[in-house]
């Protein structure tokens, strides 16, 4: 292997580059691309209790998120529902159609994952996956001021600039 290729920052990139021309291609006309699959599946694990909260947990600007989610509505794939816990706050849950959809689209995402990551075996792919897994909630818990979705769209526009978090979340 040659020594340049021992740059982290450059083999992040690469693969980043190269899941989401993949994983894109997967995903066709989905509503937001990656990052309307990434709030699809949080909403389907149920657990965050307000529309704020899921859009702090994906570290996606609340605005957008109204956005996202009104899209994913017109899509029939979410709604939005009176929290049973707080009155006040307006829950994401999947529905039937949001559920059909992301067990289809985890599939064609898997494999487009493993095609990224076909240079390694099965084994290996899974402990790469708890790996990066375990790094990025030990990052995500450290680092709350970078909002992780505007560093991706910032990488793949090759864009310098430091993207922050909004103080709403």
């Amino acid at each position: 292997m040659n020594r340049e290729h021992d740059d982290f920052g450059w083999a992040l990139g690469v693969l980043l580059r190269a899941y989401q021309s993949t994983v894109v291609v997967e995903l066709g006309e989905f509503p937001h691309g990656p990052r309307g699959y990434q709030t699809l599946t949080e909403v389907v694990r149920g657990e965050h209790p307000s529309q704020l909260a899921l859009a702090a947990y994906l570290g996606i600007d609340r605005t957008v998120m109204t956005y996202l989610i009104d899209d994913l509505v017109a899509a029939g794939l979410v709604e939005r529902r009176l929290n049973p816990a707080d009155r006040r706050q307006r829950k994401v849950v999947a529905t039937a159609a949001g559920r059909r959809a992301l067990q289809d689209l985890q599939k064609r995402v898997r494999t487009a994952e493993d095609t990224v990551l076909g240079t390694l075996s099965p084994a290996e792919r899974d402990a790469f996956r708890a790996l990066l897994r375990r790094v990025a909630c030990a990052v995500r818990d450290i680092d709350e001021v970078t909002d992780p979705c505007d560093v991706v769209a910032s990488a793949l526009a090759g864009s310098a600039a430091t993207p922050t978090r909004s103080a709403a979340g």
